[in-house]
């Protein structure tokens, strides 16, 4: 992390475009720096809501329909996302405030600000994360609502995320290029565990390219709880293809080949003793 005087001039010459969002924050960005915007606890629930119903009528829709909601960013689910916070601000909270909808929230919640402080602590420095800088606080412009916000921090901008690279890869029909980036990938897990620390979201598309370098993008699934590791590992026993659980599916699926060897890879050091003995070297 460094301390700057000033936020980089990028931040602040031109309204910065909207980057991506999820369930607790809005990502805006400039040329090479990300802000986040904190959602307020109404706006996540009002998405868990929100996604849980569109979860439930998905086998009653057309496919096309459901490609074009879900797709990101999507303005046709923030919209819905503003109509449901409306809708809960003046029904009594007891009546959606409950039973699943409250656990989701406490528990992404924990995990969230749990994985923050994770990353903060012990990966700062290491190059596993994106570098942090911090500045007074400022106000930069925003493409879209709020217009104008408030930051004292930002991240490193990456170039990609994994799957994009590794997607261009495929369409480039370079098999090379696919290995070298999944190689990579698996380099970067065994690193993690060199921390004691143990993502139990390793989507492809949690994380990003800079440069030559990967770096974790959320870190939010990070633990350094033995516990949560062995859970995620009862996952990765029964799973045949790690590639789909990656979400590598359609990527992958013009070179089984490059899949099948990494499958392979994968399961050798995805496992309880190959982690087990990182883990224990941590300290």
């Amino acid at each position: 992390m460094r301390a700057l005087a000033a936020a980089p001039p990028e931040l602040t010459g031109k309204p910065l475009e909207r980057l991506g969002e999820g369930i607790g924050k809005v990502v805006y960005a400039s040329e090479h720096w990300v802000v986040k915007r904190e959602r307020s606890p109404l706006a996540m629930v009002s998405l868990i809501v929100l996604w849980r119903w569109l979860k439930r009528i998905e086998p009653w829709v057309p496919k096309s329909w459901w490609l074009r909601m879900t797709a990101r960013p999507s303005r046709r689910v923030r919209l819905l996302s503003l109509i449901t916070q409306a809708a809960l601000a003046v029904i009594p909270r007891s009546l959606w405030y409950k039973g699943p909808v409250r656990q989701i929230w406490r528990t992404w919640v924990t995990r969230d600000r749990r994985g923050e402080t994770l990353a903060r602590r012990e990966l700062t420095g290491s190059g596993l994360v994106p570098e942090r800088i911090v500045f007074p606080p400022t106000q930069v412009r925003v493409r879209g609502w709020p217009r104008k916000m408030t930051v004292e921090e930002a991240a490193e901008r990456v170039d990609c995320t994994l799957y994009e690279r590794l997607a261009e890869a495929a369409q480039r029909n370079d098999p090379a290029a696919l290995e070298l980036w999944l190689d990579r990938f698996l380099e970067l897990r065994l690193r993690g565990w060199s921390y004691g620390l143990f993502s139990v979201d390793p989507h492809a598309k949690n994380f990003g390219v800079i440069g030559e370098r990967l770096v974790l993008l959320d870190p939010g699934g990070l633990t350094d709880r033995w516990q949560d590791v062995e859970q995620r590992l009862d996952l990765e026993d029964v799973v045949a293809q790690p590639h789909i659980q990656l979400g590598l599916g359609p990527v992958l699926a013009s070179h089984p080949e490059v899949a099948a060897r990494f499958d392979r890879r994968w399961r050798e050091v995805v496992n309880r003793g190959e982690v087990r003995s990182r883990w224990t070297a941590a300290g």
